[in-house]
């Protein structure tokens, strides 16, 4: 550990004036946090730390971020990410519920006692593989407990963390406990050094979504749900459900733009297919239209309960896809394009469970939307996939909360 924090620093001298050139050469100049200049609000009394790197990691934790602070309303909850799109994502979900959102420094020593001395963690939680070797040291020798949570490694990275067992087995020495999101997780994690007492399964954190019941009614037909697309997606979606409308004349299509500030080409979109539409702000129906537009806001997440499946959009672009559990909470199959980055393990889970499918084309889209409405058998056997992976996935705010409160108290 000693020969890392001597290294990456050597390393981090040499390499920092090149690489902070061509970042401000593009605009794009480090944030001086991550340098460890940090000017926090006063956080007396306990602190929770939470960190995740990217806007995947920042979603994972929204629902035990908020339990947290309602659980220990006494406690400051600082939020840190790596990246610029995570900083934005923890604003848009957090301000007004974390104390301090920040970046993570970076691993080299004056970086991480100046953030340590600034912000003065009680106890931190670090989401996924984010393993900081000097970061784990100072928390170690300043008595933070340290905690990986909703912990995973894909099998190429196990690979190669393999070969640095002997490294990686002097970090986990430096952690309070290391929580998994499967057994696979977890065996990977001992394999490479994680000590077996540390090491627990604790599920997937993603999976902890709440249905939201409501007393929806569109009318008759089998209704398909679009959901959250962007501009390019319309196209796509409205063209599978032309086609198949035409041999299955009992389908609906509820279409949801992400941003309303499109809806006026939606529209015109609709209107091209040459079916009858209406908007739901407007009492639309399925007895009357073919289409309804969700020209609301706050209503997806719940008309999901309705739909036979679902699109998920942001998929066929380069968004990252959105959250496909706000669909299969109600048991319902889930398609999305090739673009799913920002819910890659979660597609990984659901995919092996087969309820749901990674499309790579607009053809293999429709085909599969095909499947779905004409094969019954595997429908149903997709909708008892979906209900099974929650079973099998959920409970994981639950055990964190309860170290919490071992931890804390």
């Amino acid at each position: 550990m000693l020969i890392y924090r001597i290294l990456s620093t050597i390393l981090f001298l040499a390499v920092l004036p090149v690489y902070a050139l061509i970042r401000a050469g593009k605009g794009k100049a480090l944030p001086k946090e991550k340098f460890g200049i940090y000017n926090p609000p006063e956080l007396n009394g306990k602190v929770i730390m939470f960190h995740g790197v990217s806007v995947g990691e920042v979603i994972a934790l929204e629902n035990l971020i908020k339990k947290t602070k309602e659980t220990f309303p006494d406690c400051k909850i600082v939020i840190t990410t790596g990246t610029k799109t995570g900083q934005e994502t923890a604003h848009k979900k957090f301000d007004g519920i974390a104390d301090f959102i920040t970046y993570f420094p970076l691993d080299i020593t004056f970086c991480v006692k100046s953030f340590l001395n600034a912000v003065k963690p009680s106890i931190v939680l670090m989401a996924e593989t984010e393993l900081w070797p000097t970061f784990a040291i100072y928390c170690k020798k300043r008595n933070i407990p340290l905690y990986l949570i909703n912990g995973r490694i894909s099998d190429s990275t196990y690979k190669s963390y393999k070969l640095l067992r002997f490294f990686f087995k002097q970090l986990f020495n430096n952690y309070t406990g290391i929580f998994t999101q499967s057994r696979q997780d977890n065996e990977k994690f001992i394999n490479i050094g994680a000590p077996q007492n540390k090491t627990e399964v604790m599920k997937n954190l993603k999976f902890d979504v709440k249905r939201v019941d409501a007393d929806f009614n569109f009318g008759k037909g089998r209704i398909i749900i679009a959901g959250s697309t962007h501009k390019g997606e319309d196209e796509i979606i409205l063209n599978a459900f032309t086609k198949l409308k035409k041999d299955y004349p009992d389908i609906k299509l509820l279409l949801a733009p992400r941003h309303l500030t499109r809806l006026s080409s939606v529209c015109e979109l609709v209107k091209k297919t040459s079916l009858k539409y209406g908007m739901r702000s407007q009492g639309a129906n399925f007895n009357d239209n073919d289409i309804i537009i969700l020209d609301t806001i706050g209503e997806l997440a719940k008309t999901y309960q309705v739909c036979e499946f679902a699109f998920i959009g942001g998929s066929f672009n380069k968004t990252g896809g959105h959250n496909p559990l706000e669909a299969v909470v109600y048991g319902k199959p889930v398609i999305s394009g090739p673009s799913v980055h920002n819910f890659k393990d979660i597609y990984g889970i659901l995919t092996y469970a087969k309820a749901g499918k990674v499309v790579n084309t607009p053809a293999e889209l429709t085909n599969y939307m095909e499947k779905l409405l004409s094969d019954k058998e595997f429908y149903n056997k997709c909708h008892e996939n979906c209900t099974n992976v929650f079973e099998e996935q959920q409970g994981a705010m639950e055990f964190v909360i309860k170290k919490l409160k071992t931890a804390i108290n």
